[in-house]
């Protein structure tokens, strides 16, 4: 049977091959340490599984929502970045509810990218940028320079009709701040390019920088457009919920695509998140995320502190829970010598060429699953002939 000539185009999703590799290793009967997956294995606040059981009583909310959300949901969003971020925000016109970023990420290109269209796309970046965004769209991705703090050079390339950026970001763990933002607007308003920030990682930050949001520049919004998630925030991975906000035309288009594509998130788990956002009374992290943002911190100076005495240049991150770490040779070969002493992680090839000397671990274990990823690491002669590297 003939597939499409775009699907032709996509490269392997690693994250699929990822999990093929872990199951196969569990019905090997190996003891499998899976840091390689950004999935949180600590589960969402007690206030946000309460808030999702008494919406399931609710009759009207077994029904269809739409695909761009239930007012009530677009209204704790606007609210929300009313409060994190000091940004005034309509809910009719500047807010589309998403069945988590990752389609809305994609479903953007649609409303905007022709074919032959080049998207500029970070490298390394997540995936989804140049694949579901652009190629499925009949796009051309670009990779765009980054330097030596993984933050994209200017000006951008030229004739770019949407350029995709991610801070904090996956998979490096590198983070933006103020005067940077400014400058991505910019740079996109300069080439004729709409920006799609993905802020997906906003609210996982150790110590009191917290990361802005795109539409805190000092330019305009117009052409711009940020997607959240409620996945990282409240570890609601599999509920399936994040929104758009931004340039009021960019939205529509959004919406239009969305609306030949789903029906929405379900209402309940519109309840649910909308409880989430509500959270929040200021600026501030509320209690149950200074406290996961605080399990987080513990996990990764353990994976940092250890990798640094078995020879490995590991840097702390500023948030995330990704650790990007430069490696001696292939990242690739070291995750396959890592899996052979039952331990995912995820190649940097993963994320484009210029991650091919690194490695990237995701701190979604406890602290003793990572101590003994450590040890079984140092007894691995596979593993440790890659210590040492700088990414170069």
């Amino acid at each position: 049977m003939k597939t499409a000539e775009r699907i032709g185009r996509l490269p392997p999703y690693v994250f699929s091959d990822l999990e093929r590799l872990e199951d196969e290793k569990r019905r090997e009967g190996v003891d499998v340490i899976s840091l390689g997956i950004g999935d949180p294995d600590l589960g969402p606040p007690q206030f946000v599984t309460d808030a999702l059981v008494e919406a399931l009583g609710r009759e009207s909310f077994h029904q269809y929502s739409s695909s761009q959300g239930e007012r009530f949901y677009r209204e704790a969003v606007a609210e929300w970045y009313g409060k994190r971020f000091g940004v005034r925000v309509d809910p009719d016109r500047e807010v589309c509810a998403l069945i988590g970023s990752k389609e809305g990420l994609a479903n953007i290109a649609r409303a905007f990218v022709d074919r032959g269209d080049r998207v500029g796309v970070p490298d390394p970046g997540y995936p989804v940028y140049s694949q579901g965004a652009a190629l499925l769209s009949d796009g051309l991705p670009v990779a765009l320079r980054m330097n030596d703090s993984f933050l994209p050079e200017y000006p951008f390339p030229e004739n770019l009709a949407a350029v995709y950026l991610n801070y904090p970001n996956n998979p490096t763990a590198a983070f933006a701040g103020r005067d940077d933002i400014d400058r991505f607007v910019e740079a996109a308003h300069d080439g004729g390019s709409i920006l799609c920030y993905d802020n997906a990682y906003s609210e996982q930050y150790f110590g009191d920088s917290r990361p802005p949001s795109v539409l805190q520049t000092k330019h305009s919004i117009e052409g711009v457009v940020e997607f959240h998630s409620l996945s990282k925030t409240f570890n609601m991975t599999g509920f399936r919920a994040g929104f758009a906000v931004g340039d009021e035309k960019l939205i529509a288009g959004l919406k239009k695509v969305k609306s030949q594509i789903d029906s929405g998130i379900p209402k309940f788990i519109q309840a649910a998140g909308a409880a989430a956002l509500g959270r929040y009374s200021g600026a501030g992290r509320p209690v149950e995320l200074e406290e996961n943002a605080a399990e987080l911190e513990a996990r990764m100076g353990c994976l940092v502190d250890g990798l640094r005495r078995l020879g490995f240049e590991a840097a702390m991150p500023g948030g995330t829970f990704y650790l990007w770490l430069p490696v001696a040779g292939d990242g690739s070969e070291m995750v396959r010598a890592m899996i052979e002493v039952g331990i995912v992680a995820t190649p940097g090839m993963a994320f484009g060429s210029a991650g091919r000397r690194y490695v990237r671990f995701a701190v979604t274990a406890p602290k003793e699953r990572i101590e003994e990823a450590l040890r079984r690491m140092g007894s691995s002669g596979g593993v440790m002939r890659f210590a040492g590297g700088s990414g170069q």
